[in-house]
C-alpha cells in the first residue's frame, strides 16, 4: 500500500535537479522563538525595502482551504492530528509563491531584471528542512535571528494571549513551543552561523529600536558589505 508521503512525492515529481532561483533572488530567512516579534519587524522591513514576506505557516492554513489543491486534504489531517506537515508541501508552496511574486514582475528597488526580495517568516524550523529548500529553491543569502529570553517571550504571548484568540497562546503551549524552538531550530541557526550568514538582533528592547538595528543591518546586506 502506498503511503500518504509515496503519493505525495509522485504528486510532485520529486528528483535531483538544480535549484529553481539564482543569486539575483535575495532570500532571508527569519528565524527566533515564539513571540520574538518577527512578524511586526518583517512588517517594517517589507515598507523599508520592499520585500515579499512570506509565512509558511500562512502558506499552509491558506492552501488547506484552496479549492482544488493537492495538498489540502493532507495539510488538514496533519494539523487535526498535530503531525509535521511533510517538508515537501511547505518547500513546494514557497517555491510556489517565490514563483508567482516574481511572475508579477514588480517595480522597485530590488526588482528589476529578474531579481527578487524575500522575506521568509519562520522557516526553516529544521535542518532538513533547510537542505531542502537550499537544494531545491535557492541559497538563503542570510538568516535574521531575533533572539530574547524565555521569560520576554512568555510575557509578550500572554499578553498577545488576552486579544489573539489562539489556542497556543498560554502558559503550557508556550513552554513546549519554546523547548521545540530550542531542540530543532536552534542548529539550523547555528548551522547558518557557521556560514557567516546570521545576522542577530536583540529583540528584548522596544519595537522601535529593534527596528532600527534591524534596517540598518539589512540596509548594509543589501548593498553587498556586510560585516
Amino acid at each position: 500500500m502506498p503511503t500518504i508521503i509515496d503519493k505525495l512525492s509522485d504528486a510532485l515529481h520529486l528528483h535531483s535537479h538544480q535549484s529553481t532561483f539564482d543569486s539575483k533572488v535575495t532570500v532571508i530567512f527569519v528565524l527566533g522563538g515564539p513571540g520574538a516579534g518577527k512578524g511586526t519587524q518583517c512588517a517594517r522591513l517589507v515598507e523599508d525595502f520592499s520585500f515579499s514576506h512570506l509565512s509558511a505557516g500562512d502558506l499552509l492554513r491558506a492552501e488547506q482551504h484552496r479549492e482544488g489543491s493537492e495538498y489540502g486534504q493532507l495539510i488538514q489531517t496533519c494539523i487535526k492530528e498535530g503531525s509535521i506537515v511533510p517538508m515537501e508541501v511547505t518547500v513546494k508552496l514557497l517555491e510556489n509563491a517565490m514563483t508567482a511574486t516574481l511572475a508579477e514582475r514588480r517595480s522597485g528597488e530590488g526588482w528589476t531584471d529578474g531579481r527578487g526580495r524575500f522575506l521568509i517568516d519562520g522557516f526553516p524550523r529544521k535542518m532538513d528542512q533547510a537542505e531542502k529548500f537550499e537544494h531545491d529553491v535557492g541559497k538563503a543569502t542570510a538568516v535574521l535571528f531575533f533572539s530574547t529570553t524565555q521569560e520576554v517571550m512568555l510575557d509578550r504571548l500572554l499578553e498577545r494571549g488576552k486579544t489573539s484568540g489562539r489556542e497556543d497562546d498560554n502558559v503550557e503551549s508556550i513552554k513546549k513551543r519554546f523547548n521545540t524552538y530550542k531542540e530543532q531550530t536552534m542548529p539550523v541557526i547555528e548551522h547558518y552561523e557557521k556560514l557567516g550568514k546570521v545576522i542577530e538582533i536583540d529583540s528584548s528592547v522596544s519595537i522601535e529600536e529593534v527596528h532600527q538595528k534591524t534596517r540598518s543591518a539589512v540596509a548594509k546586506l543589501l548593498s553587498g558589505s556586510t560585516t
